[in-house]
């Protein structure tokens, strides 16, 4: 067994080049090979397992090798693997359409598939630009987005993005946008707590759209929560307010719920919590269950007739990609939405995120525990060298990776941003399988920090 494993490990690091990876460093480990998975435990070539904390990457849903998942694809695959949407239909890609037109709120309606979430937001960037551009207002070509955004990496998505760390090497071939504060409170850029705070960060937007309506074509945010940031949760209303303001302005909401929706908020969409209903709704990551590239951008019906004319008009939507629609994913979609109907999935998560809020109070009181936020199924706990000033550990301290691979020895799977331990499982985690997580966050927290 060990010596597979270290077959397999040489010949990852001969010839992978994994993502968010520094790969020198990668040269020098004894990396994790995954071998299997089941429900919310994967389990490594060597036959040790792991709770799955972070989702394999927030995508998972109802845990790995779910029964009806499986027979949805085996049976969509006994009929065909793919067809193209261009110039045919097929059937799961159909029914799955109208199904998401069904549970979005609002009118969103007509359903744009792609593969990730980085490419269906490069879709909802493209259809705003466009739509204003066949309303006969060319002027509105630009976009807003806020501070820490990230959207994808594709260049229109990292556009739109504000993380320096991964975003500022690109500058140089990246259009520019507007930028609005993030609505994080624990490192407000206004200066702003909670007490004193009147949802400045809105407000702020508000004066960028007032001063510049006649050219901004949408407004683009991470509803409730901005993931990779560090799981940095919004004020509450936050998001009602951008969607007044932008109503006022008449300007598009592009809302990106890749992150945060297909229940990861506690709601199916996390648009739903304040009643906002944007114009472009972006999602992926959990829309197959995590079990294979599935994403999709939905409009309103007013957008979709700015995009309907004559063939010589050329009002067309120009864009697809090769895999648009694919039935193994739109099969694997549609099964993972029934799962959360018939098991009333998000009826089910109420207990564990407030069993997921009750185990992260205790941890607020380590000295070096500086904030926790939780959205939904999403919590990050940031770590921090001084509580009082909120100063941050040297980078080169590694904190976050070391309480993280602390924990891989406790049986849990982790993923940090910087000093930021992030907890997105799959929704069908039990209780224990959190407390297991918790457990050992906090055990390595400690143990890394009482050195």
């Amino acid at each position: 067994m060990k010596k597979r494993t270290q077959l397999l490990r040489e010949k990852d690091k001969n010839f992978l080049w994994h993502p968010f990876t520094q790969m020198k460093e990668w040269q020098d480990s004894q990396p994790l090979v995954i071998e299997s998975g089941k429900g919310a435990v994967l389990r490594d070539t060597e036959g040790r397992e792991y709770v799955d904390g972070v989702g394999s990457l927030w995508c998972n849903v109802h845990g790995h090798r779910r029964d009806e998942i499986d027979r949805a694809i085996r049976r969509q695959l006994g009929k065909v693997a793919h067809t193209t949407l261009l110039g045919a239909a097929n059937i799961p890609s159909t029914l799955l359409a109208e199904k998401l037109a069904s549970l979005a709120p609002g009118n969103l309606t007509r359903v744009f598939y792609s593969d990730s979430g980085s490419t269906a937001v490069e879709i909802a960037l493209k259809i705003a630009y466009q739509y204003w551009q066949q309303k006969g207002r060319p002027r509105k070509k630009r976009f807003v987005a806020l501070e820490n955004a990230y959207h994808g990496d594709t260049l229109g998505a990292v556009s739109v993005g504000g993380i320096d760390l991964f975003h500022k090497i690109y500058h140089p071939l990246l259009f520019k946008c507007f930028r609005a504060p993030s609505p994080s409170c624990y490192r407000c850029s206004l200066g702003k707590t909670r007490k004193t705070c009147n949802l400045d960060c809105a407000e702020e937007l508000g004066i960028v759209l007032s001063e510049h309506a006649e050219e901004i074509a949408a407004v683009i945010v991470e509803p409730l929560v901005q993931g990779a940031a560090g799981i940095l949760t919004a004020a509450p209303q936050y998001l009602r307010r951008v969607r007044q303001l932008c109503t006022q302005h008449d300007i598009l909401l592009i809302a990106d719920e890749v992150a945060a929706g297909i229940g990861r908020s506690g709601r199916l969409f996390a648009c739903e919590h304040e009643r906002v209903v944007p114009d472009l709704l972006c999602i992926g990551k959990g829309l197959s269950g995590g079990y294979l590239p599935l994403a999709a951008t939905l409009a309103t019906n007013n957008i979709f007739r700015a995009f309907l004319g004559e063939h010589t008009e050329y009002k067309t939507f120009f864009h697809g990609h090769t895999f648009t629609g694919n039935p193994l994913a739109c099969a694997a979609a549609l099964a993972c939405l029934d799962i959360f109907e018939k098991e009333e999935t998000l009826r089910n998560l109420t207990p564990k995120i407030k069993h997921i809020a009750f185990r992260l109070q205790r941890m607020r009181k380590l000295p070096h525990v500086g904030d926790v936020r939780q959205c939904g199924m999403i919590a990050g706990i940031e770590l921090v060298k001084n509580k009082r000033t909120k100063e941050p550990f040297p980078s080169e301290d590694k904190i976050g990776v070391k309480v993280t691979q602390g924990a891989r020895e406790e049986g849990v799977l982790l993923r940090p941003l910087g000093d930021v331990i992030v907890i997105c499982p799959p929704l069908s985690i039990t209780i224990d399988q959190i407390d297991q997580i918790v457990d050992a966050i906090e055990k390595h927290i400690l143990a890394v920090l009482q050195q």
